[in-house]
């Protein structure tokens, strides 16, 4: 299995002077629980090199047993730090393409031509595409291949306006996930704050929040195993 991760480049959360980037543990989590697996990981942003870490993700109460690995864990480190460039990536190289979240993909990766064409792409031949938490939003602008939006009349899910508005960020955000989903025309379903929740629908998966990173990675591995 050869599985490409898409983090995001953009570290500012919006006008406020704090930094974000990707969550720890939504990375973290499906990178050991596929590597573990056998799986070959190649990490890629849209600006190549180093992915930034959103700092609300590396607080003591963030840490899981993921975490703490992957804090010792100098090759996970390497890539982290030295992570491909998007535009030199080619989805015919990969069995299935995996999003983690963190705030940051609501700034770049939604907007990123490059990663909507290779999600396309990535559908188009019909591989395992998976997102968690805020990185449905990668999904904003992706058409299907009968042109309609991507997650139109398909069961998904992501961070919702109530987890959103719990962290306090409704107003910095440019966009909320659960309200871009449902306007793409998704039928958008959520559990209670904070509990992992993660739908599938055809080769589509997509996780509610950091907890339901688990749940994302198990999916992709099902699906990788039954091709």
């Amino acid at each position: 299995m050869k599985i490409l991760f898409v983090l995001t480049s953009h570290d500012t959360l919006g006008d406020t002077g704090k930094k974000t980037g990707f969550w720890i543990e939504e990375f973290a989590n499906p990178y050991y629980k596929l590597l573990d697996q056998g799986a070959n990981i190649v990490l890629a942003t849209p600006k190549g090199g180093k992915a930034p870490i959103d700092p609300s993700s590396d607080t003591p109460d963030a840490q899981t047993e993921d975490t703490e690995r992957f804090k010792k864990d100098a090759v996970a480190q390497e890539k982290i730090n030295n992570t491909k460039k998007l535009d030199t990536i080619d989805q015919a190289d990969f069995d299935a393409v995996f999003y983690p979240g963190g705030h940051g993909p609501l700034w770049d990766l939604a907007e990123d031509k490059v990663s909507v064409q290779l999600i396309e792409a990535f559908n188009k031949a019909e591989k395992p595409i998976g997102f968690v938490c805020h990185a449905p939003a990668a999904l904003r602008h992706v058409k299907g291949t009968d042109g309609e939006a991507l997650v139109k009349g398909k069961k998904v899910t992501g961070f919702s306006n109530t987890e959103e508005a719990a962290v306090q960020l409704t107003d910095v955000v440019p966009f909320l996930v659960e309200d871009m989903l449902k306007e793409q025309g998704g039928t958008y379903s959520k559990v209670a704050d904070w509990q992992p929740y993660a739908l599938k629908d055809g080769n589509l998966v997509t996780g509610q929040n950091p907890a339901s990173s688990a749940l994302v990675a198990d999916e992709l591995l099902k699906m990788l195993k039954s091709i």
